[in-house]
């Protein structure tokens, strides 16, 4: 007999987030009102799914532009429950092109203290991933979130409220490298 489960949106942004622009520093790039708290034990068994979708607009500096890595952080420390690992981005510079971020999130270990992880796994497209194609070519290229397996996350504690923010982190500070997010929605799968 089937679970009586429910998907519903825990929070979405109302306004673009502040961009990450020449910056070397992992930072949130969702506006404040949209991020929400988990309530306590939110995670109370395993296979809870968290969704997280985001939509924004990126530029990158011609021929060295680096990696972007994204994080989903729990709390005020904050912990990192998941990450992308470094994204490879397009030598050919861009100008507020579009992304879109698709990460889902699923509960693999429940408990205090570092007990509790996540499975994580998910997609970043844009033209402004390395070996996308021009628009009229082709369009946008797509970057597994986990260049590997689908991943573990580290150990949080799944009893306490938990504060979800996504980050971004460039590895080259260059005014050309910037991210902004448009969109950004919070689901609970089940």
């Amino acid at each position: 007999m089937p679970a009586n489960n429910w998907v519903g949106v825990l929070t979405s942004s109302q306004i673009d987030s502040t961009a990450l622009t020449n910056s070397t520093t992992a930072t949130t790039i969702i506006p404040t009102a949209a991020r929400f708290t988990l309530p306590n034990s939110f995670f109370d068994v395993i296979g809870k799914t968290i969704h997280i979708q985001a939509q924004g607009r990126i530029s990158t500096v011609v021929t060295t532009p680096g990696t972007l890595t994204f994080s989903v952080r729990f709390g005020t420390g904050p912990v990192i429950v998941a990450t992308s690992g470094a994204l490879a981005l397009n030598i050919v510079a861009k100008t507020n092109v579009a992304w879109t971020l698709e990460w889902l999130l699923t509960c693999r270990a429940i408990g205090g203290g570092t007990t509790a992880n996540l499975m994580h796994n998910g997609t970043f497209s844009s033209e402004a991933v390395i070996g996308s194609p021009v628009p009229g070519t082709g369009g946008s290229g797509s970057l597994a979130l986990v260049a590997s397996a689908a991943a573990v996350g580290t150990g949080f504690d799944s009893t306490a409220a938990q504060i979800v923010d996504l980050f971004g982190t460039w590895s080259v500070a260059n005014a050309a490298n910037s991210i902004l997010t448009h969109q950004y929605y919070l689901k609970a799968l089940n």
